[in-house]
Formats: C-alpha cells, structure tokens, sequence
C-alpha cells in the first residue's frame, strides 16, 4: 500500500483543516484522510473550492463528477463562483478558502467521464444521468460536449429499428443469458444484445484507461457503502461493466426512477472500483452528509480492505480523502474520544449515545457492560472516568432515562389535534407509521394532513393503481 503523507499539498484542504480543529487521519485507526464540516451546504461549497483548485492546475485533466441529490450543493457553489469570479466579494471569498482568485479556471478544455448510468434508459428521460450530465455540468459548468464520454444505456447494442423496450419487455434485463442459451427467438435476440452492452463496456474503460485514467473523481456513498454503482461485494479489481444492484441501491434510486418496482428490474452500467483507482496520482473525494451515513463510513475510513466495503479499495490512494459532516463523523473512533474529551461535562443525550452504541457493539444488554467493555472503546471509557461514577450506575441511569422515552411513546395521547406534514408524501410520516396507527385510532383526537410542496414520485400511478385493484378485490370478494 502506498505510504500515504500526513499532510495535504492543498490549500484548500489546508484551510478547512485548520477550520475544524481535527487532524487529517487519526492513525493508524484510520485508513484514510477525512475532513469535516458542519453542514451540507459547507460540504458542498468545500468540494467545489477543491474542483476548482484542482482546475486551476489541470485544465485538460479528467475529471468524473455525481449525479443525484448528493452534489446539489457543489453545484450549485462551482456555478456561482464561475459566475462571479470577477466580483470583489468573490474574490475575496476565493482566496480566504486557498484558492487563487487571479487564475480563473477554463472548464472548457476538461475531459469528462461518466460514472453510471441506469439500463436500459433513455438519455431524453428527465431523469437519466445523461441528462442530469448535459443540464448541470456540460451546460452548467461550460464543459465542451466534444469532450465528454458518455455511456449510451439506450441504443448500444440494439439491432438496427429496434429499441430497448422492445428487446427487453418490461424493462426486464436477465444476466443470466450470459451464461445459457436463449430458449426463443426473443431470449437469443436479448441475449445479442447482451454481449454486445458487454463488449461497449471493455471499450469504453479502454478508453478511460488510455486517457491516462480519471484525475478528480468526486462522488456519494451508497447506503451499503457503494461507490458509482459497484455495490457492497464488488472486487476491487471491477471494471466498467453491466450488472445488477442490490436492495440497497435499488431502494435508493426509486425516488428518482419513479418507485422500488421500477428500480428493481433496472440493472446499470458503472465503471469499476479498479477504473477509479487506475491513475496512481488521481484525486478522489468521497462526500458525504448525515448521521444515516455514519456507519457506512466508518466503514469506508477504518475497516481493512474488503469487498464487502467498497469505498476501503481508495485507501491506496494518496490523493484519496472524505469530507464529511461531523454527523456523518459521529462513528469515527479517535474522533468521538476527542469530541467527549473537550465535553466538560458531557451532556446526558451524549452520554445515553455513547453508552447505547457501546452495548450494541458488543452485543449487551445495557445492564450486562463491565468494564473491560467501557474500556474496549476509547469514547466510552472517557465517558465512564469523566462521570466519576461505577459502571453499574452509569448503565442503570442511561437505562433508566431510555426507559422513560419508551413509556412516554406508549402513553395514550387524547384531546389532541395533529398536523401532519413534510416536503414530500411517503417519506416522514412512514418514519412514525406505527405510532400514527395509534393517534388516530382516538375519536378524542383529530388530524389534519397537508403537503406543502410536490416532491419527486416516489411511487407510479400505475402502481397505486394496482394497489387499489388490490383493495377493490379483497372488499368485493365474499367473505
């Protein structure tokens, strides 16, 4: 493995650094530099500074950039300082956070690559990537069209008058043609096709490859901790390739695809973890925000390298690193010691989390820890010696305080009137389903439910339309 520097030659990362009070890595915990900040909206204005510093000192390089809901920010920070680099303020902004605000970068002469794509998909499709690519960062940013390499998950492979849906009815792609003949005329037909997306996808990483492979990579981290498409159990060796998702993923792009039965049968074409990782020199940068993200992290930065956790194959990148929220940091090991360290005193919400995520770890009932396990993690042994008290009273308070918050969630609220909303339909109120069954079983309570803004679908007319066939056969059919 590459002996990776303690410091970083970025200016960039050198101001945020200084910022966050924090180190670069907590070795030898920690496989791989992170940086923290203190929200989304500084995550993102942080990994803009970085791209166009690193712009600045490449401007033919090549460069991989996200698409979803994870770069909105960093988009939205590049673009405007692209809009008004020239601007008093701007300037100053620039050169505050270590970029040089007399070298205004050309966009124009990068090459760019694209990471994924869902398949198969129509590069129309408002929600395709290759439209997200065209809207936000050929159009937005300025890149040349000329020197983008887009993935084609539409008519790559298709005989000529024939398109996707056609082959593939339902969208529904079966891999495991790959490996057996087709049993009709149809089968053999997609199973062409197969080979030749196959083919497509050992061409289009021979491209990358001899464009020396990917300088600046930027990208999200899935819920099972994938990168690009390359799932929990990926090889580090993968390459551009079609393949399937997991549940995870699938569960993931459903808002974007318009619902978990959609996503489910689409498959996607992705470059591999080896394809980031073939230019020794490259810069990549994992973002992530929230504490949802904790664990995949702290899997990511302190786990060996594994398959099991894709983003560990960038710990042989010297030029690999995370910047995270300090939600997302919450898990880190050295991080969360110093965190409670400077705590004087540290507040009993710190205190109940500290203990809970000890007595999960080991697999414990809260009244079952001693102190061999306090003292197993660093962060809850300094919360144990900081109380001054026995481990069997610190536990018995934590325990106590949780019990409380659970029998106060199962009294019966009556009297009462609820409103209900949040920024999109299904996601919020899914979250407290079980006790909403509850409150508006109560004659005593009313509720009133209104959604303010229209969000992303979530699920197709034609699924609740089947889900209502459902209901109408299960009222009519006789008892």
């Amino acid at each position: 493995m590459t002996k990776r520097p303690l410091v970083t030659e970025s200016r960039v990362e050198q101001v945020a650094l200084e910022r966050s009070g924090r180190q670069f890595i907590y070795l030898p915990i920690e496989k791989i530099p992170v940086i923290e900040v203190d929200n989304f909206p500084a995550l993102g204005k942080l990994a803009a500074l970085r791209f166009l510093e690193w712009v600045q000192s490449n401007p033919e390089g090549i460069v991989s950039l996200p698409t979803g809901k994870t770069p909105e920010h960093f988009i939205e920070w590049v673009m405007h300082y692209l809009k008004k680099w020239d601007e008093k303020e701007i300037q100053k902004d620039l050169e505050t956070n270590g970029v040089d605000p007399a070298l205004r970068p050309r966009m124009d002469q990068l090459r760019f690559v694209q990471i994924d794509e869902f398949y198969p998909i129509n590069p129309a499709q408002t929600n395709s990537f290759a439209h997200y690519i065209q809207t936000f960062y050929i159009r937005g940013f300025g890149l040349n069209n000329r020197n983008a390499l887009l993935l084609n998950a539409w008519s790559t492979g298709m005989p000529p008058g024939l398109t996707p849906d056609q082959v593939f009815p339902n969208e529904a792609v079966d891999l495991s043609l790959r490996i057996r003949h087709g049993k009709n005329h149809l089968e053999i037909l997609q199973r062409e096709v197969i080979e030749r997306v196959d083919e497509y996808c050992t061409n289009y990483e021979r491209q990358i490859r001899d464009l020396g492979g990917i300088g600046f990579f930027l990208g999200g981290i899935g819920p099972d901790g994938h990168i690009g498409f390359n799932v929990s159990g990926s090889d580090h060796f993968s390459t551009t390739r079609l393949t399937a998702t997991n549940y995870e993923t699938q569960a993931a792009a459903a808002g974007d695809l318009g619902g978990i039965e959609v996503a489910r049968r689409r498959l996607v074409i992705t470059i591999g973890l080896s394809t980031i990782t073939y230019n020794p020199d490259g810069v990549a940068i994992i973002i992530a925000a929230g504490e949802a993200k904790a664990k995949v992290i702290q899997n990511a930065v302190e786990a060996p390298a594994s398959n099991l956790y894709p983003a560990t194959v960038l710990h042989k990148l010297k030029n690999a690193r995370f910047y995270i929220t300090k939600g997302a940091a919450k898990l880190l090991i050295e991080r969360r010691y110093e965190d409670v360290t400077r705590m004087d005193p540290v507040p009993e919400p710190e205190i109940d989390h500290i203990v809970i995520d000890l007595a999960r770890h080991q697999h414990k009932r809260l009244s079952a820890l001693d102190q061999k396990d306090f003292a197993a993690i660093r962060s809850s042994e300094r919360v144990w010696t900081k109380s001054g008290k026995t481990v069997a009273k610190l536990t018995a308070q934590v325990a106590e305080r949780l019990t409380k918050k659970i029998e106060d969630g199962l009294k019966a609220v009556e009297g009462e009137s609820f409103l209900h909303t949040a920024p999109h339909h299904d996601d919020i109120i899914l979250g407290y389903w079980a006790y909403v069954l509850h409150l508006v079983r109560s004659p005593l309570n009313s509720h009133h439910v209104a959604y303010m803004t229209s969000g992303f679908n979530a699920v197709t007319n034609f699924y609740v339309q089947q889900q209502l066939e459902n209901l109408q056969r299960f009222i009519t059919a006789p008892s």
